[in-house]
């Protein structure tokens, strides 16, 4: 059995996924809450987990999933609606959203080198990691590469950014993705496909689309977002 807390929270993580997408940050669920300290959070958090509610998701600093919801039954007495009790109603209905916080959440994901939006170069595995606002990432697992080039420029990507990119290994037409060729080089380009051949497009009038057999061709994931340093 939950307590009231434990329930409260679990609805209010929620509910903000459900919203945003993103889960609310530790000083919003204190807010929320109406705790104390940050500590309150941290505690419910470990008991929802040890329970089976919620979830922490690996590389991402303080997010969460819901892995189930409570029932009704698993209020206390004591939080539940009565009519003799009106002032232990617990209301399920939403409570309004507090305003969102920029960019205290912050994910770190796998940096994996350098990325060419020109001719193709090899992607360099590496040990690295890159600091993300969650607001940049959407669902699913991501890593970084740094853009090398100047292929891309007319979509906005310049030879510096960071490349913030979902894994995937299936892409649709337009989609700009990281495409492996000949499992030895990465490019950045749009997809598309020519007849029987994928055609990768850059986006710079000084460049030629890339073609090759589909056998060539391996889509390592989708762009998500540009993080870009001054």
């Amino acid at each position: 059995m939950l307590t009231r807390k434990q329930h409260e929270l679990v609805c209010f993580i929620h509910d903000r996924l459900e919203e945003t997408g993103v889960s609310p940050s530790f000083e919003e669920m204190k807010e929320a809450l109406d705790l104390k300290s940050k500590s309150g959070v941290h505690r419910l958090i470990s008991a929802l987990e040890e329970r089976g509610f919620i979830r922490r998701l690996p590389n991402r600093a303080r997010a969460l999933e819901v892995v189930k919801m409570p029932e009704r039954g698993d209020l206390p007495k004591s939080a539940r609606t009565t009519a003799s009790a009106p002032s232990n109603v617990v209301s399920m209905a939403p409570r309004p959203a507090p305003a969102p916080v920029a960019a205290n959440d912050v994910l770190d994901i796998p940096l994996h080198g350098r990325i060419a939006a020109g001719l193709p170069i090899e992607a360099m595995e590496g040990q690295s990691s890159l600091s993300v606002p969650a607001a940049l990432l959407g669902p699913g697992e991501h890593f970084a590469l740094e853009v090398s080039g100047d292929s891309m420029v007319e979509a906005g990507i310049l030879d510096g950014d960071y490349a913030l990119i979902r894994k995937a290994d299936i892409a649709r037409p337009g989609d700009i993705v990281v495409a492996l060729i000949d499992d030895a080089e990465a490019t950045l380009k749009y997809f598309r496909n020519e007849g029987n051949m994928v055609r990768l497009d850059p986006a710079n009038r000084a460049y030629e689309p890339q073609r090759y057999s589909p056998a060539q061709v391996r889509i390592q994931g989708r762009l998500a977002g540009l993080l870009r340093r001054y």
